[in-house]
């Protein structure tokens, strides 16, 4: 027990301060860093609490494809952060106002616990789980109590992939795009031209 006492402290005192490190930091690619740090402790926390599969999710998804997107696209793009923050100060006291709301209903919640039933309740779970894993429950639950939301789900991403592969490869004026049916449809009188230079004269 004082061993996972020990590691939640070091997890969530780590996780804190890397999320606070990514509001705070002034170089964005700093706060990306930041930010994938706070991931990996996350996903640490995850597995302390027993939910391997969520754990795994959060470092291959998170980790692996949206933050270092966020990164590679804050590295490639010209972005002057200084006149982004601009005017920034106006939104403080609104953005104090709204966490002081959710911290006032975190301590709702926490008021409205029950230690005992959730002691209760997690016996019972772990009684009822056996030798079954936590990515088993997680695919069966999800496959069979949930199989339509998860369906729309997937058919709402297949309609923003196919909305973003539209507005890529949409015509625009003065931008230039390759026909590749046009070059390989090109006859060799097309793309070479034999032209005779009469000696001292040039072309």
């Amino acid at each position: 027990m004082i061993i996972q006492a020990l590691a939640f402290y070091l997890f969530a005192g780590i996780l804190s301060l890397s999320a606070l490190a990514v509001i705070t930091a002034r170089n964005p690619v700093h706060s990306v860093l930041f930010l994938i740090l706070a991931f990996f402790n996350a996903s640490g926390l995850f597995l302390l609490l027993g939910a391997e599969f969520i754990a795994m999710i959060l470092v291959i998804v998170y980790v692996g494809a949206v933050a270092v997107l966020f990164l590679f696209v804050v590295m490639m793009l010209d972005i002057n952060f200084s006149d982004l923050r601009k005017g920034a100060m106006q939104y403080v006291p609104v953005g104090l106002l709204i966490g002081l709301i959710l911290l006032i209903e975190l301590a709702v919640i926490y008021q409205t616990w029950s230690l005992d039933a959730i002691t209760a309740a997690a016996s019972i779970s772990m009684a009822n789980m056996g030798e079954t894993t936590n990515t088993e429950l997680i695919g069966a639950n999800l496959y069979t109590n949930y199989v339509l939301p998860f369906q729309i789900a997937g058919l709402i991403l297949f309609v923003a992939m196919i909305g973003a592969i539209v507005l890529t490869h949409r015509s625009r004026p003065g931008v230039k795009r390759q026909k590749v049916a046009q070059q390989y449809a090109r006859q060799r009188d097309e793309a070479m031209e034999i032209v005779k230079v009469t000696p001292r004269t040039g072309a």
